[in-house]
């Protein structure tokens, strides 16, 4: 009975010990909390923070009045912008560019990590990652202006089909070509910086499951198909929500400088109208809006496809 008795649940003592295992904990691990601390302030003041100046979409927003002492309108600039005489020229360039995105410039990181991780040259290997790698760091005006360069018609393009006795084209002024340029100027800038996370996870795949493979007769293809691809499929996934979040919010730096007026009506999309509105009329209300519908597009795709991605995959998905 006495043993049974010490064992009762005694509340004081039990919050007196939970203190100092937390300061163990903390002593413990605290310069994983400083590692952390950083990102949490960054998404606390810049993405948290701000979203309190979304109420500037349901109001006539003025910069000397500010948020309190700006009239309510409700709807009204959701309601211009549906009205908009070009709105579904926008919004179709805008969806058929992210399709494009996520048909086309989604997939290539893959398959070039895949091709990386196929090397057993290590010097060729790290050489060919650096150089898919600097484009990068070329700002979307530098991007621009080679592109312009090349496709000009005395640029290398239309200076082999002359070669070949073929037409010059000017393809930055059709707007036919226009969607074209912009998928393959994408995956010629990132293609190279999207394959750093697929190596690290390829890399974490157990060699041994490979010699296996081998053993059963299964060649460098079967390999691709029946381990690597499974095995880093979940980051895949993950890859793919965070990219659909921005099916409507595409690179403005890179349309506008790409885009021409005799492309517009392949080109002009959500981003370049809210330039044009926003920055050179000054109707930060509108522009609030129009990002507010965007967001709210790229989280229900977000959620659809995470919903997908839990039903088919087991442990798929971002939460």
């Amino acid at each position: 009975m006495a043993r049974a008795e010490e064992l009762q649940y005694h509340p004081g003592v039990g919050n007196r010990g939970e203190v100092p295992a937390f300061r163990r904990k903390w002593r413990r691990q605290w310069p994983l909390y400083a590692m952390a601390l950083p990102g949490i302030l960054f998404f606390i003041i810049f993405k948290y923070v701000p979203l309190g100046g979304s109420i500037i979409a349901f109001q006539d927003y003025m910069i000397f009045k500010g948020i309190r002492e700006s009239p309510f309108v409700g709807l009204k600039h959701f309601e211009a912008f549906f009205h908009y005489s070009n709105f579904w020229r926008v919004f179709k360039n805008t969806a058929i560019i992210g399709f494009y995105n996520i048909v086309f410039v989604f997939p290539a990181p893959i398959l070039l990590a895949i091709l990386f991780n196929e090397l057993r040259h290590v010097v060729y290997k790290r050489t060919l990652q650096t150089v898919y790698y600097l484009p990068h760091f070329f700002s979307w005006v530098i991007i621009a202006g080679i592109t312009f360069d090349v496709l000009s018609t005395g640029g290398l393009f239309n200076t082999v089909r002359d070669w070949l006795g073929l037409e010059p084209i000017l393809i930055m002024q059709k707007a036919e070509y226009f969607r074209g340029v912009i998928v393959l100027t994408s995956i010629w800038r990132d293609v190279g910086w999207g394959t750093i996370i697929l190596l690290a996870a390829m890399s974490g795949i157990n060699p041994e499951v490979y010699e296996s493979a081998m053993v059963d007769g299964a060649n460098r293809f079967r390999q691709i198909f029946s381990i690597t691809l499974p095995l880093i499929m979940p980051t895949v996934i993950v890859l793919f929500l965070l990219n659909i979040g921005n099916f409507l919010d595409l690179s403005f730096e890179q349309i506008y400088n790409l885009l021409s007026p005799m492309t517009y009506s392949a080109g002009d999309v959500i981003d370049t109208y809210v330039y044009r509105v926003g920055i050179l009329q000054g109707q930060y209300s509108a522009t609030t809006a129009i990002g507010m519908f965007q967001s709210v597009i790229g989280l229900i795709l977000v959620v659809i496809f995470n919903s997908l991605a839990k039903r088919f995959q087991e442990g798929g998905g971002i939460w």
